[in-house]
C-alpha cells in the first residue's frame, strides 16, 4: 500500500528523497523558484485544512509555464467558504485526491527550489500541519515572501501588510483568474519577477 508508513511503517521513500536534497551544499546552475498559492478552509493553520494548491516554476527570470502543478484535495472539513470552493471545483470537473497524495506530488514537484508566496508564513504552516498529520517533518526549502520584497523595495516598515491585489495595482500586473490557487500562483509569479528585477536579486 502506498501509505504504509501511516500505520507504523518506515519513513516513506518520497520523504527520504525530499530531505536528501538538503544534505548537499553545492548549487548547480541557476536557482529554481516555485511560486505557489493555496485555497484553504480558513486562516487558522492549526484548525483549517488545504483544499487546493497551485504552483509554477520560475527560472532564468521567466515563468516556466510548462513547469506547473495543480492539485485538489478531498477534505472532510467544511465551512461556508470551503463549500463554495468545493462547488467551484466540482463544476470544473477537477479530480480530488487525498491529502497525503497531494503532499507527495507537491514535494516531488518543488524539490529543493526556493518557495515564493504572498504572506508565505501562513501557507508554509498549513503545509507543515498537513505533514505533521502524516508524522513527517517540516518544509526545508528556502522561503521568499512577495510582501516582504515589496516592503524592502518601498522601504516600508515590517508590520505594513499589503494584499496581493494592492501589489498588482502598484506594479501594474493584470489580476486575471484571482479566484483559484493556480491563478493566484501565476499572478504572484509575475509580481515576484517584477520585484526581483527592481531589487536586483
Amino acid at each position: 500500500m502506498a501509505f504504509d508508513w501511516l500505520t507504523g511503517g518506515n519513513t516513506p521513500q518520497f520523504w527520504k528523497n525530499y530531505t536528501s536534497l538538503f544534505d548537499k551544499d553545492e548549487s548547480k546552475g541557476a536557482r529554481r523558484y516555485v511560486v505557489f498559492d493555496m485555497e484553504t478552509t480558513g486562516l487558522d493553520y492549526k484548525e483549517d485544512v488545504i483544499l487546493s494548491i497551485g504552483a509554477i516554476g520560475v527560472a532564468n527570470n521567466a515563468v516556466e509555464v510548462g513547469d506547473f502543478l495543480e492539485v485538489f484535495i478531498r477534505q472532510e472539513k467544511f465551512t461556508p467558504r470551503s463549500v463554495a470552493l468545493a462547488d467551484e471545483i466540482n463544476e470544473t470537473g477537477h479530480e480530488k485526491i487525498v491529502e497525503a497524495e497531494a503532499l507527495i506530488q507537491f514535494l516531488t514537484f518543488i524539490k529543493d527550489a526556493t518557495l515564493v508566496s504572498h504572506n508565505i508564513n501562513l501557507d508554509v504552516e498549513m503545509l507543515n500541519q498537513a505533514l505533521k498529520r502524516l508524522d513527517l517533518g517540516r518544509i526545508r526549502n528556502p522561503l521568499m515572501d512577495t510582501n516582504v520584497l515589496y516592503q524592502r523595495w518601498k522601504d516600508l516598515p515590517d508590520e505594513k501588510q499589503l494584499s496581493l491585489d494592492e501589489l498588482c495595482n502598484a506594479l501594474k500586473v493584470r489580476k486575471s483568474d484571482r479566484h483559484t490557487a493556480s491563478g493566484n500562483a501565476y499572478i504572484t509569479a509575475i509580481v515576484f519577477l517584477k520585484l526581483k528585477n527592481k531589487l536586483g536579486i
